[in-house]
């Protein structure tokens, strides 16, 4: 049996052929960021699935899905989207309960992948040096429903100390990712994973030379490429456009 929408957590508006948005269940009005004003008073204690009738359509109350949540980002800097953060979150190893810390907020999309990878029990700390990236990384996160997953922190973080150790895993996604390397590692325990994104041939080949020099194990660097598939009966074929380069993965472990 469902269970009852509880005061306060995050739902998607689900209705086919909609775009998804993400509202809180408050009690009387309130104004969603360019899509006007709905009331969920009645959905309260209702279970999961709840219609709702807003903007003269039907609408169903469901918990969000991680896609849904990082398709209501609100974008100020480019995000490393969903093929990519899979990827590295699978690389580094991130599960429930772990503490793991992230440099290159941007947005916040791959803030809220770990947040909902790490669960109510786990925590992400988040780093940017500039302050306007933190501030919509900040406001994504706390719409998506993970506020008390990440701490924010405004840093540079290839200049100064973490002041953090025994992180589970590190993820870096920075113009100049070597620099942070040897504070990243040395924020790590044994046996825990740096993970980076690069966008470019010359920006990998110089990242990857500084997790050598850091000594971490198991070093590997790899390329995601995405095609869709047109499925038909007697007719399936593959797309004829394809998701390409957005960017180099790499990943080492710390072994001492």
């Amino acid at each position: 049996m469902p269970t009852p929408i509880q005061e306060g957590e995050i739902l998607v508006l689900l209705r086919s052929g909609a775009s998804r948005t993400l509202v809180r269940a408050v009690w009387g009005p309130q104004t969603l960021r360019g899509e006007g004003v709905v009331d969920l008073s009645e959905a309260i204690g209702q279970p999961e699935g709840h219609e709702l009738r807003w903007a003269g359509a039907s609408y169903r109350l469901v918990r969000p899905s991680l896609a849904d949540r990082i398709g209501a980002i609100r974008r100020k800097a480019q995000i490393v989207i969903p093929k990519d953060a899979a990827q590295l979150v699978g690389l580094a190893g991130v599960g429930p309960g772990q503490r793991v810390a992230e440099a290159g907020a941007g947005s916040g999309a791959l803030t809220v992948t770990l947040a909902h990878f790490v669960g109510p029990s786990g925590k992400v700390y988040t780093f940017d040096r500039r302050a306007d990236f933190l501030d919509v990384a900040r406001q994504n996160v706390e719409a998506a429903g993970f506020a008390d997953r990440v701490e924010f922190r405004e840093l540079d973080v290839g200049a100064a100390p973490w002041g953090l150790d025994g992180l589970d895993a590190v993820l870096l996604d920075l113009p100049e990712p070597w620099s942070a390397v040897p504070s990243a590692v040395a924020s790590l325990r044994i046996g825990g994973y740096l993970a980076t994104y690069t966008p470019t041939y010359n920006q990998l080949e110089r990242t990857v030379a500084a997790l050598r020099t850091a000594g971490l194990g198991e070093l590997r660097s790899m390329e995601l490429l995405e095609r869709g598939l047109h499925v038909g009966e007697g007719g399936t074929r593959p797309e004829f456009e394809m998701l390409g380069h957005t960017g180099f993965l790499s990943v080492g472990r710390r072994e001492g």
